[in-house]
């Protein structure tokens, strides 16, 4: 019983000064229990998305990333950003000349092989947008990998007395493909393509001769052209003559394979595109592809191409013969080839 008071004793005693000892016990209870339900509010909110959104610091925003410097000046260019593999290169080889000598089909032709890869247009840098720069010339090439040849053709940097300077200046070790034909020929099929664009044009007679019964004209564009030794000759300042590869526009008609053989050869590359890839269109009077590029079908160049000549008196033609056989002779001694245009 005295166990029992004792207890019964403690229990009530907190109304006197004698439940000391009991009240010292207890009274840490209500704190205790404060920080428990905090430490489990706590808890709780420590769980992903058991927080609400009020109580969550708001992360800044990452800072815009700067425009590129150049496009913060005005006026400045703006280059082009493309995605693939690879990346953008000068080119090592160019088609430089000459014009209706036969570059369209060469290029078409050189596009056969894998590891050539070839703007399609003609940039005309060299000779019409050279104050654009180096880098905006650059952004135009087609993206090429480890291996591959990167190449231009515009026909008229033959022929433009500051070409081959420039090129030069870009690289010294540029690889140069001149496709050459008769010039009688390709003063003629010049013509030709002028007057479809301009029906009003004077007779070929007017043009090629002075006064239409004087000397040849070498002011025409169209006769100017055909002086390649001339042409030749500027080059040659800046080139030595192992740079070139000069090309037969009328054996790039009767023996294709064997032409683009030669220039195969003379960029370093495999024989890939071979006579299986060509066949002859007695229509057009011109070689066609028998698989044209990323297609399963035969591929013939444009309707431009193989288009019928103006009918020129064979007076007219044997003068520009006469006239032309001096420039070609010494075109033949300066690139060491006979073309056989006389």
């Amino acid at each position: 019983m005295a166990g029992s008071g004792g207890l019964g004793g403690g229990a009530g005693g907190g109304h006197g000064a004698g439940a000391g000892p009991g009240a010292v016990l207890r009274a840490p209870r209500a704190p205790l229990l404060l920080a428990a339900l905090v430490l489990g509010v706590y808890c709780l909110c420590a769980l992903p998305g058991r927080c609400p959104p009020a109580a969550r610091v708001p992360v800044p925003a990452p800072a815009p990333a700067e425009p590129p410097r150049a496009s913060l000046t005005p006026g400045a260019l703006v280059l082009p950003v493309a995605s693939g593999p690879g990346r953008r290169r000068f080119p090592q080889a160019l088609i430089v000349g000459v014009k209706k000598g036969g570059t369209r089909a060469l290029l078409e032709f050189l596009r056969l092989h894998p590891d050539v890869r070839a703007l399609g247009s003609e940039p005309h840098f060299f000779d019409r947008w050279y104050e654009r720069g180096l880098a905006w010339y650059r952004s135009l090439m087609p993206r090429t990998l480890d291996g591959q040849i990167t190449m231009e053709k515009t026909p008229s940097y033959f022929v433009t007395r500051e070409a081959p300077r420039r090129i030069h200046g870009m690289s010294p070790d540029m690889k140069l493909i001149v496709v050459v034909r008769n010039p009688v020929t390709r003063a003629i099929s010049d013509y030709a393509q002028t007057l479809s664009k301009t029906p009003g044009l004077p007779s070929f007679r007017a043009l090629a001769f002075r006064h239409g019964l004087g000397p040849v004209d070498t002011a025409w564009s169209a006769v100017r052209i055909g002086l390649y030794a001339q042409h030749l000759d500027n080059w040659l300042r800046y080139f030595p003559l192992s740079h070139f590869l000069f090309v037969s526009g009328e054996r790039l008609v009767s023996d294709p394979a064997g032409e683009v053989g030669r220039v195969q050869d003379f960029l370093g590359l495999k024989r890939v595109v071979t006579d299986k890839h060509f066949y002859f269109n007695a229509t057009k009077g011109f070689p066609c592809l028998k698989k044209a590029q990323g297609s399963s079908h035969p591929r013939c160049l444009g309707k431009s191409k193989g288009r019928p000549h103006p009918r020129v008196p064979e007076a007219l033609v044997q003068r520009l013969r006469d006239f032309y056989r001096p420039f070609n002779h010494k075109f033949y001694q300066m690139t060491g080839q006979d073309f056989g245009w006389d």
